[in-house]
């Protein structure tokens, strides 16, 4: 009977093994397509006064993107950009005027609006950054 026992529980605990390195490797699978597939952005920037927009153009890594800058962009400043992967969306318009400054800006997919902020003042360095879509 013991023995009998030992083969059930082996056999048990090889069939969980089995079943969880097939779950794992799909996860794997999954993760993997997350991290190469791509999705398209479109930055808009509105407002007034603004000296600089930086954004994440979809150069570099997912946690480390390279950063792309405008100077003194015409406004309305809109953009259209593929990340890769969970890179996050992100655009910072920066201004700088003893006047006071105005700033709007928006990241939209697939024509949602996935962040929108605005502010005023003197000194404006606000920002928009939103998650992958891919990840959500």
């Amino acid at each position: 009977m013991n023995r009998t026992i030992r083969a059930a529980v082996c056999s048990v605990a090889v069939t969980a093994l089995a079943f969880g390195l097939s779950s794992c490797s799909e996860a794997v699978d999954q993760v993997d397509k997350a991290v190469d597939e791509t999705y398209e952005v479109t930055y808009e920037v509105t407002g007034k006064n603004i000296d600089s927009i930086e954004f994440h153009g979809g150069g570099g890594k997912a946690m480390e993107p390279k950063i792309e800058s405008v100077s003194k962009p015409e406004l309305p400043w809109k953009k259209t950009v593929t990340l890769r992967g969970i890179m996050p969306a992100a655009v910072m318009p920066v201004a700088a005027d003893p006047e006071g400054s105005q700033v709007t800006c928006k990241i939209i997919h697939k024509g949602k609006v996935l962040e929108e902020q605005s502010t005023d003042g003197l000194v404006t360095a606000g920002g928009c950054t939103a998650e992958s879509p891919i990840t959500g």
